[in-house]
């Protein structure tokens, strides 16, 4: 539970970064876009604070959880017209930077407060 709690606080913060460094831009961002960004971020801790999946090392767990969760908002992404990125910009970047925001939750988690993996229990019936 503590490292749900954890890598989910985590996500939230970092989805309020990632909303402060769109908001930069010259236009307002409406209000549903904010939303996006913060409550996919946000998912991106819930991922790394429920997954009991072994990926070899924590580095490899945040930053595969990163990517995957930041897939369905870099596709909206590009359908969003801005003059300062193209669309195939604005899919890597996002990508790129929900990978980082992966491996930034997984290292307050994991190293800082100490919340390690747990192992999946399997429940035969």
């Amino acid at each position: 539970m503590k490292r749900l709690v954890i890598a989910t606080l985590s996500g939230l913060l970092f989805g309020f970064v990632c909303y402060s460094f769109a908001a930069g831009g010259p236009e307002p961002l409406p209000g549903p876009i904010a939303l996006q960004i913060i409550f996919s971020r946000t998912l991106i801790g819930v991922a790394i604070g429920i997954s009991s999946l072994k990926l070899g090392h924590w580095t490899i767990h945040g930053l595969v959880w990163g990517f995957a969760f930041s897939l369905p908002l870099s596709l909206s992404g590009m359908m969003a017209a801005s003059p300062e990125f193209s669309a195939s910009m604005m899919l890597i970047s996002t990508l790129v930077l929900g990978a980082i925001y992966g491996l930034l939750i997984e290292v307050i988690t994991t190293i800082i407060f100490k919340a390690k993996q747990t192992p999946a229990a399997i429940v035969i019936p």
